[in-house]
């Protein structure tokens, strides 16, 4: 590929509509690299606006890069991940680019990937670096700040409460790093605004898993005011759990991510605000990330371990000004 390309990629960022393909033998042809886009759950707004930006991206230029992309059925078939990942490998794609689905489970299939050849780049969600410490690989990740996000939404509601006020954290799935590093800003934000953390429990990024454990919260401990949601789906079970236990204006709501669906709960005010972390840009960087380094022949441990992508706190009447590409 020229440099005039190359340039051409990089401005290729505009978005549009997008169709998924399945994983298939995507072996290049002589002029082109082959990069493999995996995903979470197809069913999550989040992981559309993902494959929608790559989609998009390759779409441009389509006769110098191919792109296949692939997911699962739910936010944690780690299982399903791997055999997709196995799949891509057998393909001989050049590079994959995946959103783990558990940040220690998926190392070994990756690892294998990279010693067959193939460059591997983690969005969204980091791998473990003890486990690619005991793999011997090094896994760069392209995605943003999780801990600094979390902080930024937690610090918001703590405006909005008083002092020793209760509040509750609804986390993700424990064994994702970016699960992780939200519980961590989330805390850090309640801390320094001196609330007290009455209760803190896992979820699975799901709108079920939200509502049930924000239900168990509302009832062990009634005098909670707010609830910190690591992501938009959980915050809108949330929002449910509220209505149920009849605590509506109550409790204030954050999530995380800036989902269309929950746009009219920030302009009714059920969620107090949620995070935008572009998630279509987060997939073409990586996407972009895998395509340099293909293209400058830079091997996988050469490759930078932490390329640092945007967030953005987003609240009442902002949403629409925030999402990617609005104007």
């Amino acid at each position: 590929m020229t440099s005039l390309v190359r340039r051409r990629l990089l401005a290729a960022c505009a978005l549009s509509a997008c169709a998924l393909v399945r994983a298939r033998d995507v072996r290049a042809a002589s002029d082109k690299v082959t990069v493999a886009l995996v995903m979470k759950s197809l069913n999550d707004p989040f992981v559309v606006s993902m494959i929608e930006g790559a989609r998009n991206y390759q779409r441009h230029y389509a006769s110098q890069l191919d792109l296949a992309t692939n997911g699962t059925l739910t936010d944690n078939d780690v299982a399903g991940q791997i055999h997709i990942v196995e799949t891509f490998i057998e393909a001989k794609v050049n590079a994959i680019v995946i959103a783990p689905a558990d940040s220690k489970a998926l190392v070994h299939v990756a690892a294998k990937a990279i010693a067959a050849g193939i460059v591997v780049i983690a969005i969204d969600n980091p791998f473990d670096e003890a486990a690619q410490d005991a793999a011997n690989v090094t896994i760069p990740f392209v995605g943003p700040d999780s801990r600094r996000g979390a902080k930024l939404v937690g610090a918001y509601l703590g405006s909005k409460l008083k002092a020793g006020d209760e509040v509750g954290v609804i986390e993700g799935p424990p064994n994702d790093l970016n699960a992780q590093q939200r519980t961590l800003g989330f805390k850090e934000a309640m801390s320094a605004a001196g609330m007290r953390i009455a209760g803190s429990d896992s979820g699975d990024w799901t709108v079920t898993s939200g509502k049930t454990i924000a239900l168990q919260m509302l009832y062990a401990h009634p005098d909670v005011r707010g609830l910190l949601c690591a992501n938009d789906n959980i915050a809108m079970g949330a929002i449910d759990a509220i209505r149920i236990a009849g605590k509506k204006g109550r409790v204030l709501v954050t999530g995380y991510n800036n989902i269309d669906a929950v746009q009219p709960m920030l302009d009714d005010g059920r969620l107090l605000a949620t995070v935008e972390q572009f998630a279509a840009r987060q997939a073409v960087f990586g996407v972009d990330v895998a395509v340099k380094a293909l293209l400058e022949k830079r091997r996988q441990r050469d490759l930078s371990p932490y390329m640092e992508t945007p967030v953005q706190l987003v609240t009442k009447g902002q949403a629409k000004g925030f999402r990617f590409g609005a104007s």
